[in-house]
């Protein structure tokens, strides 16, 4: 079992301040006409804003005892969850926009991050960790199939794969933030505790989403059998970016798991390559 990082050298965390669907008017069941799809998106935008809020102040909170180059990548992690944030701020306003209720879903998210900040920052970093794999695995599903966003407005597909390609860049900075802050501790402390982290973390995440696209759904009307059928299969069975992520769940469980294992650098370069810069501002000099 290693405890070093595997990140690979000269890894580039790109700074991109890129804005999406500012002159585009909001559509009420955006992807594809399909309302279980619309809310399962919407319901997991809703949870962006204050979990990557989280995750800037829990991997922040070790900053200064990280070294470098790690501690400029906790740099760029920041700069990047800071405009995710900002852009799914903006999204989902477009769903209040095009009729929906958000407050009851970014209400049940805020709830469960406020839960959160009353654990120790130790296992604030390790949920950290655990849901930065959750979202590493559904990127690499989003651009790995076009099936995932097939149908879905084009600047919305463009703002989801964007928002893919920078989760993989960064996918392994608090986990080797964790590394760095839990470099004295047992190997069998720190794998129970990341491990309870991710038990916890997948519980949570689970019954905010699912919880937050049945009140979606209800606006609609559409919270039936046949509609949670065709959203299940669409997220189980194919393209399935559910089933990919309980199956790369199991895998964080294993002793000298690391994020970069799995590389995967390629397809998010690919993926960039397609996506023609949308309106920029300029960084500060």
């Amino acid at each position: 079992m290693t405890d070093r990082t595997q990140t690979p050298a000269g890894l580039v965390i790109e700074k991109r301040n890129w804005k999406f669907g500012r002159d585009m008017l909001p559509r009420r069941w955006w992807h594809g006409g399909d309302p279980g799809r619309t809310a399962f998106y919407n319901a997991l935008s809703s949870t962006f804003p204050v979990g990557e809020k989280f995750f800037m102040a829990a991997v922040r909170h070790y900053r200064d005892g990280a070294p470098e180059p790690l501690r400029e990548q906790i740099d760029d992690f920041i700069f990047q969850e800071s405009t995710h944030s900002r852009e799914h701020i903006f999204f989902n306003r477009q769903a209040r926009d095009a009729g929906y209720d958000m407050a009851s879903s970014e209400d049940r998210a805020a709830r469960t991050i406020a839960w959160a900040k009353r654990r120790p920052p130790i296992m604030q970093l390790a949920a950290t960790c655990a849901l930065e794999h959750f979202t590493a695995i559904l990127a690499n599903a989003v651009l790995s199939d076009p099936a995932h966003l097939a149908g879905a407005d084009v600047e919305a597909q463009r703002m989801w794969r964007w928002h893919a390609v920078e989760e993989i860049e960064h996918k392994a900075v608090a986990y080797d933030t964790w590394l760095n802050a839990t470099r004295n501790m047992p190997r069998l402390a720190r794998w129970s505790l990341r491990s309870i982290a991710m038990v916890s973390a997948a519980w949570r995440f689970h019954w905010v989403v699912f919880r937050n696209t049945a009140n979606l759904l209800s606006q609609d009307g559409k919270n039936d059998l046949a509609t949670w059928r065709r959203l299940l299969v669409y997220l189980y069975d194919y393209p399935g970016a559910m089933r990919l992520l309980a199956r790369g769940m199991v895998g964080y469980f294993r002793p000298g798991f690391h994020p970069w294992q799995h590389d995967d650098r390629a397809l998010a370069r690919r993926a960039l390559a397609s996506l023609t810069p949308p309106l920029i501002t300029p960084l500060p000099r």
